[in-house]
């Protein structure tokens, strides 16, 4: 029994729960002009998701710009107000006031702190990276200074030749009464503007320890001069980046030092770092937590007592989200009663849609239902001649019309289109205009035109009544006593492969030759897709699942949960891949032996598993579990609050398999390291939860199987870090040639 749950365990780590599972951190919802759910509000800077200086100014003096386009921003309008308040003083609030001073703005600048207060407490001589190298920012500030010393001067300098004041006081919360904000100091009156740059970064509050000790002199949450600790015992606590940098020179500066992280391994480091401590003996004490601060001495948890000097405590800083919360401005990720109100609602409306598409027929739900005042053939036929004969176009289509499936798939192919094109608007990189229109091509031909157009049509011509066509369309297309007389929805199997579509292999007798396509795609085709371009090949580019996913839900893709309890929950689409092997396995038996005991015994269980269980009036079956419910309802109903990929993610049988293919592919997504900023954006964006900075951090090609292909963390990327390429068994790394990093494309057409 211990053998079999640790093969279990080692398989579930192999495939799902050994790959890096990083956090994202919370962040307000900002659209990315910096506009908010606080009208008259823009947030620049550091909380549109990218910590680069360049971005940071860009982003203020554009925010600045874009106001002086609005056409109810009218200068000087109100004499108790301000144009203008910029909250933070920082890179992208300079940015900003250079420009509304340029502009002739009645501003105000408020600062909490000192003047670029987060870059003068990097440590001494700290490098500073001005990715992207060739790009100039909108506005006047200039950033080009290589160290911090030289970067908070050369700030300083612009600050003080523009004549700009920073004014002391902390700003507490925002708020709009009509067409002006106000903005609520602390300690003082409020005062009123007609527009509001929010410029704080993201850095807030230092997070505490929580330890008896910590208010000690001898605590500090940021290093400035690594000389000042030489020959001293110093503990420096956190796992991050930052706190390994500061280790290392703690150490390389002569100090004594001990690293302590609460997790057992280090997760998202650079290897320079690593390679940094084991260089300058940094002593390491993973898994272990901190206790008490004593003067001379510290104590982790267990009883451990170190001899101690001074404490660093780089374990990172609180987000200013309460600033938010207190302004109205929601928070990605948090949910309020608004929030699953609005969730419920739309999981309700799925709910129905579902039951009606399975009704099979829309004229009857709508009748019994008293929905639909009129038959749909009949009303087709007042509108064309010849609607009521099934061998012309418009009786096909009038025929068509009685079939629920028909709404739900021009709506579904609808939305593919008229949201790809707002995809390709959004991100105009060559890999996502090539891509999408593949996916709207895929959904649109065979998965909609197809079953419900064109084969009717040419069925009602007498094409499939004769020779060959007539074989081709009795295995393919049987005859069935509803609609336009065969089973043109068959179709659906030539491009939606078993286990995602089961109808054509889960059928009262053999369908030899759904059988057979069906065995080539799901067991030679797409493994051999995989194995060349990983599991995105189908699921990023012809799978109508992530046709829609990549369309409709590309605005949501960041609310996708990461961490390792979503992690685990991608083992549900293995539970839901073994019950359909079961289910086709018990079909077989039933097929070849249907008289004996075991295939009676068999074709219960299938008939059960499938559609049949039921425990006190709640299914247990396959059809309503899977097909309907997680498929459907939940798969489409979790768009919104969730991203489009929970189906594709979690349940869907078919990318559970692939996800073994995947794990011998040589498809990887390769990573610059000396170019990885650390900034997240990466994951952020991720709608399948990867934890993608982790291997950037690393320099590691990620393999992750969970990856569609998406593109999204390579065209995101600020520093053009990522590439799509495979590795052949031989280790050479090839990259592909449709570009999907915006700026790569951006640096080839230059």
């Amino acid at each position: 029994m211990l053998r079999r749950v640790s093969i279990l365990g080692r398989y579930i780590r192999w495939l799902h729960t050994g790959w890096p599972a990083g956090l994202v951190e919370k962040m307000p919802e900002v659209q990315a002009d910096g506009t908010c759910a606080l009208p008259g509000v823009r947030v620049v800077g550091d909380l549109t998701g990218i910590p680069l200086l360049k971005f940071a100014a860009d982003s203020g003096a554009k925010a600045v710009q874009a106001i002086l386009q609005e056409p109810d921003f009218q200068p000087g309008a109100h004499a108790d107000a301000f144009d203008l308040v910029i909250v933070g003083g920082g890179v992208s609030g300079l940015s900003a006031a250079l420009l509304a001073k340029a502009q002739g703005l009645r501003f105000v600048v408020y600062e909490a702190g000192e003047p670029f207060n987060t870059i003068a407490g990097f440590p001494k001589e700290k490098p500073i990276f001005t990715y992207p190298s060739d790009m100039t920012p909108a506005g006047d500030l200039v950033v080009s200074a290589k160290v911090k010393e030289a970067l908070v001067e050369e700030l300083e300098g612009q600050r003080q030749a523009a004549g700009i004041e920073l004014e002391r006081a902390s700003v507490e919360r925002l708020s709009r009464t009509g067409k002006l904000l106000s903005v609520h100091l602390k300690d003082k009156d409020p005062v009123k503007a007609q527009r509001v740059i929010v410029a704080i970064g993201r850095s807030g509050n230092y997070r505490r320890l929580n330890v008896p000790g910590e208010e000690r002199d001898k605590v500090y949450q940021r290093l400035h001069d690594p000389k000042d600790y030489r020959g001293q015992k110093v503990l420096v606590v956190g796992g991050g980046d930052s706190a390994l940098e500061a280790a290392a020179a703690l150490a390389e500066a002569g100090a004594q030092v001990t690293l302590s992280y609460r997790q057992k391994e280090l997760t998202r480091p650079k290897p320079e770092n690593v390679e940094a401590l084991a260089r300058y003996g940094v002593t390491m004490r993973l898994g272990t937590k901190l206790s008490r601060i004593d003067d001379t001495q510290v104590t982790f948890e267990g009883g451990e007592v170190l001899p101690n000097d001074v404490v660093f405590a780089l374990i990172g800083r609180e987000p200013p989200l309460d600033f938010f919360r207190r302004s109205g401005i929601p928070i990605r990720g948090e949910w309020r009663p608004a929030t699953i109100a609005s969730f419920a609602a739309f999981v309700a409306f799925c709910w129905f849609v579902y039951l009606w598409k399975a009704s099979g027929d829309v004229n009857s739900y709508f009748s019994a239902h008293h929905l639909f005042p009129f038959q749909m053939r009949g009303w087709l036929s007042g509108l064309f001649s010849g609607a009521s004969d099934p061998r012309t176009l418009f009786g096909t289509l009038a025929i068509t019309l009685e079939e629920p499936g028909f709404y739900y798939s021009l709506a579904y192919t609808v939305c593919v289109v008229a949201f790809g094109f707002d995809r390709m608007r959004r991100r105009p990189t060559p890999y996502v205009r090539t891509q999408t229109l593949t996916l709207m091509v895929v959904q649109s031909l065979p998965l909609f035109f197809l079953p419900y157009l064109v084969l009717p049509y040419l069925g009602h011509q007498g094409l499939f009544e004769q020779g060959f066509l007539r074989t081709a369309a009795d295995e393919l297309f049987p005859q069935a006593g509803y609609g336009h007389g065969r089973e043109y929805w068959r179709a659906f199997g030539f491009v939606l492969a078993w286990p995602l579509f089961i109808w054509n292999f889960f059928t009262e007798r053999p369908m030899t030759w759904w059988l057979v396509i069906g065995g080539l795609q799901t067991f030679v085709l797409i493994p051999a897709l995989v194995w060349r371009y990983g599991k995105g090949a189908y699921c990023g580019w012809i799978c109508s699942c992530g046709a829609l996913a990549e369309t409709l839900g590309d605005r949501h893709r960041q609310k996708m949960p990461h961490g390792p309890g979503p992690n685990r929950l991608n083992l549900v689409g293995q539970v839901v891949l073994v019950v359909a092997v079961v289910l086709f396995l018990a079909r077989v038996v039933s097929w070849t032996v249907p008289e004996s005991s075991p295939g009676r015994l068999a074709n219960d269980l299938y008939r059960g598993l499938l559609s049949g269980w039921y425990l006190l009036g709640v299914p247990l079956n396959y059809y309503k579990v899977v097909d309907v419910f997680l498929a459907g309802i939940v798969g489409v109903g979790a768009y919104f609050w969730f991203s489009g990929r929970v189906w594709c993610r979690f349940a869907c049988p078919l990318a559970a398999l692939m996800h073994i293919y995947a794990r011998f592919s040589q498809f990887r997504i390769f990573a610059e390291k000396k170019k990885c900023i650390s900034c997240n954006v990466c994951t952020s964006v991720c709608h399948q939860g990867i934890d993608i900075m982790s291997f950037a951090n690393q320099g590691r090609p990620m393999e992750d199987p969970q990856c569609v292909r998406c593109s999204a963390c390579v065209q995101m990327c600020p520093t053009g870090v990522l590439s799509f390429g495979r590795v052949d068994s031989a280790g050479v790394v090839t990259l592909d040639q449709l570009r999907a990093s915006a700026v790569r494309a951006k640096e080839a057409s230059a």
